[in-house]
């Protein structure tokens, strides 16, 4: 093209002003490759978005948020009358172990004593759910930063996954008086002996033991798990579940 051009400088000028506008505009593809190489090169593009400008310990403290929100929503939803009794995902039934009694005692028009107990089992566990909120937020907060990043990283129950495996015998361990208070509190424990005294005045009936708390225990802890599940997979993968902007940055970028 220079060739065409005239020598005098001026002329020149005005003959490329003149020209480029002729020259062909480029496709919306070139303009993004055209984009994404300024940032690439440190040029005048858009700021990156997502995790990327985040350090880890702020991706740790966003998925303890995600957490904290998520084992609130659980408290909030179990922690309730028929929160446990009216929901049939993790309502609690009779141990296995009263199958028996319940056979024996149904001839004699007594099931209803076994209905109000298993009603009863159910509101222990609502009972002790609010009250265990705390032992989680603890556990929360001793996560270290590997095991964090682990779960972020991991897949949207790995949270919950890493409760269980981790965290369930110790929670259990300081729940277990919190659900033998609970049993108490709401007549559970009295419904219980009322119905093994029953049972026991039958004649040539086997001996029959169940341990009410650590039942109630691990089938209130299974519901719990059920739906941090949920609200941990939630938090991933829904926008309006991110209530903290801490949250909006940390799982806006996945």
């Amino acid at each position: 093209m220079a060739s065409f051009l005239p020598r005098r400088p001026t002329l020149r000028l005005l003959c490329l002003l003149l020209f480029i506008p002729l020259l062909p505009t480029p496709s919306p593809a070139q303009t993004n490759w055209l984009q994404k190489g300024r940032e690439m090169l440190g040029g005048s593009g858009a700021p990156a978005t997502g995790t990327g400008s985040l350090s880890n310990p702020q991706i740790a403290a966003g998925l303890k948020d995600a957490l904290r929100v998520g084992s609130e929503n659980v408290v909030g939803r179990l922690g309730t009358l028929n929160g446990f009794n009216a929901d049939p995902k993790v309502r609690i039934p009779l141990p296995a172990s009263l199958d028996r009694v319940r056979s024996a005692l149904r001839p004699l028009g007594m099931s209803p004593m076994l209905d109000d107990l298993e009603v009863k089992l159910n509101r222990a566990a609502e009972v002790a759910t609010p009250k265990a909120k705390q032992l989680f937020l603890d556990s929360i907060d001793a996560m270290t930063l590997d095991d964090v990043m682990g779960i972020y990283n991991g897949p949207p129950d790995a949270a919950t996954r890493y409760f269980q495996g981790k965290m369930s015998q110790p929670l259990a361990a300081e729940m277990r008086p919190i659900v033998a208070e609970s049993l108490s509190e709401v007549g559970a424990v009295q419904s219980y002996d009322a119905v093994m005294g029953q049972y026991r005045s039958l004649p040539l009936v086997p001996e029959v033991k169940t341990d009410l708390t650590g039942y109630v225990v691990d089938k209130g802890m299974d519901g719990i798990f059920h739906y941090l599940a949920q609200e941990e997979a939630a938090i991933r993968q829904n926008p309006a579940k991110r209530t903290t902007q801490l949250l909006q940055q940390v799982f806006g970028g996945k």
